[in-house]
């Protein structure tokens, strides 16, 4: 009867007058193909096993609306073989589930049941939006990586920085990041000149082989984040990010990883461009796994600003790392110049668990840095950050993230922007958010008290 049910609704598919994607049976999957129409206005339901095959797109103009509790699996394969599903610049996707209803992205082999290992990565591509909110490349617009430059789609940025893409709530994307080509992987989720009315909160990202999360240019804001066990940077973003992020969460693996964040203005060494890449991060909890190569948990490049307020960072190799140049601007002097803020925190055994280790200034051309060292080293307590445990409970296969330390309740900053959910306490946990609906939560990795 189910079947016959799906069957039914291809054919009314194929009847209609919209133009679509391919929508064909393959065992019990529906299976999703984009011939290069895109997906059209189109609903995925709950209840149903959908399979992505290839990278799929949801056009200029259409909106993809996925039911609450629904289920998109893609297919695996490498290079030409990707599976992703992207949202092009002037579409939308409404994927709003539930605390009780998660939507969840994941790879094909994925019963949710067990059968793909918690650190598996690699497995399917990812989810990538694009948007016509502002970004710093010249010309106002870009490729985004990880798709081929041949196309057309591809592009994102604009002038309009209240750009409306959708709706990410609630919304579980596991085991992603596969390679297409020249090292060249896919983030577990991509941004690109994605817009502020594009709303994105309870958003978990596990296992992804690149990045976490990107965001290359906009303004769009992003509210309770985990990023857990990914094999390069946790967040990173680039080309004039300029959104606000509030309680997020990221944790290595002791499989490795890099940055916990990346922060990038734009990769040309000599020009300055704007607008500079300025978020705000509020709520922060960032735990690294000290593996001795030598990670940091924050490193500021290519001329980035940006502020980091009430946080907790534990567990890494290094601390806060700010690029200098006597040749060029950086993300020194946007500090000095008071774009760049990391205050109100606490550091837990991260590098020799001092402030002027933890707060360090590195030349990229090789030049002396002692004066600005010292500056910035002396900068972390001036700041009111702390080196102290803030009661977290880890161990390799176990987080237990709520606070116990007095620390954790005193010395906070205020944020000024309306936006952001003024708590009496740092990091990002103290009740709830994860446990009941999240990969973590749910397999008792990550735990909340």
């Amino acid at each position: 009867m189910f079947k016959i049910l799906i069957v039914a609704g291809l054919l009314s598919c194929l009847l209609s007058s919209c133009r679509k994607s391919d929508y064909s049976l393959d065992g019990d999957f529906v299976v999703i193909r984009d011939p290069g129409i895109g997906i059209g206005n189109r609903t995925l339901e709950a209840g149903v096993d959908y399979l992505i095959d290839g990278i799929v797109f949801v056009n200029d103009g259409q909106e993809l609306i996925i039911e609450a509790g629904a289920v998109i699996r893609f297919k695996s394969g490498q290079a030409e073989n990707a599976s992703a599903l992207v949202v092009a610049r002037g579409g939308r996707i409404i994927a709003e589930g539930t605390s009780e209803k998660p939507i969840v992205f994941t790879a094909e082999a994925d019963d949710l049941k067990g059968s793909v290992p918690v650190y598996a990565q690699g497995l399917w591509g990812g989810i990538i939006i694009l948007g016509n909110a502002t970004i710093n490349n010249p010309g106002g617009e870009a490729i985004i990586e990880g798709l081929p430059l041949s196309e057309p789609r591809a592009v994102y940025g604009g002038q309009f920085d209240q750009d409306d893409s959708g709706v990410l709530r609630y919304v579980s994307i596991r085991h992603g990041g596969t390679n297409i080509g020249q090292g060249n992987e896919i983030n577990g989720l991509t941004l690109g000149g994605v817009g502020s009315k594009t709303r994105i909160e309870f958003v978990e990202v596990v296992s992804n082989k690149d990045d976490g999360v990107e965001c290359f240019g906009g303004t769009v804001n992003i509210r309770n984040l985990l990023v857990a066990f990914c094999g390069d940077d946790a967040f990173d973003y680039d080309l004039g990010y300029r959104g606000n992020v509030q309680f997020f969460c990221a944790v290595q693996s002791p499989a490795g990883g890099d940055r916990m964040l990346e922060a990038d203005g734009n990769s040309l060494e000599k020009q300055v461009v704007f607008p500079y890449s300025a978020p705000n991060f509020l709520n922060v909890t960032l735990i690294g796994y000290r593996n001795g190569q030598g990670d940091q948990i924050v490193t500021f490049n290519t001329n980035a600003a940006g502020t980091i307020r009430n946080s907790v960072f534990i567990n890494q190799d290094n601390g806060i790392l700010l690029e200098y140049s006597a040749f060029r601007d950086n993300s020194y002097n946007q500090w000095i110049e008071g774009r760049v803020a990391i205050s109100n925190n606490l550091f837990f055994n991260v590098n020799d668990n001092t402030g002027d280790g933890i707060f360090k200034v590195h030349g990229i051309n090789g030049e002396p840095t002692s004066v600005e060292d010292d500056l910035f080293g002396y900068y972390f307590s001036d700041a009111l950050n702390q080196i102290v445990d803030p009661g977290f409970v880890i161990s390799e296969n176990f987080f237990q993230v709520n606070p116990s330390a007095p620390e954790v309740f005193t010395d906070l900053y205020t944020a000024s922007d309306d936006w952001f959910v003024q708590v009496p306490y740092k990091g990002a946990f103290f009740q709830e958010h994860w446990a009941d609906w999240s990969l973590l939560g749910k397999r008792g990795i990550l735990r909340i008290y």
